[in-house]
């Protein structure tokens, strides 16, 4: 039996999209805020926008599972932590690397700025 060999993909090799309208026309399921619960206190990572970094394109609330961030074109971006559950998909989804994870121990302001 021959095994493929699998090919580790990249974030550069991917397509890039620099707003969500030029996603192509696929069916996208936004996530329900609050769909699994709060989160508690057994979350490791949450993530902190650079809101100087950010192009407000949105990705990050498209993508959310759990539809935990609030989205406003004139503000930005804002995560509700009670219902975020620290996945990591609206970082790895932002075009800019906008969004990192910090570990919940660190002590930093929500919508941090000072990345």
């Amino acid at each position: 039996m021959n095994k493929s060999k699998k090919q580790d993909l990249k974030k550069e090799d991917l397509p890039s999209f620099e707003d969500y309208r030029d996603l192509p026309h696929i069916p996208v399921s936004i996530g329900v805020k609050g769909s699994m619960g709060n989160t508690g206190e057994w979350r490791t990572f949450r993530p902190v926008i650079n809101l100087s970094a950010c192009n407000k394109c949105g990705f990050c609330y498209i993508y959310c599972p759990e539809g935990t961030i609030k989205f406003d074109k004139e503000t930005g971006p804002m995560v509700d932590y009670i219902y975020c559950k620290g996945c990591g998909v609206c970082a790895r989804e932002c075009p800019k690397d906008a969004i990192t994870m910090r570990r919940e121990t660190e002590q930093v302001c929500e919508n941090d700025e000072d990345d």
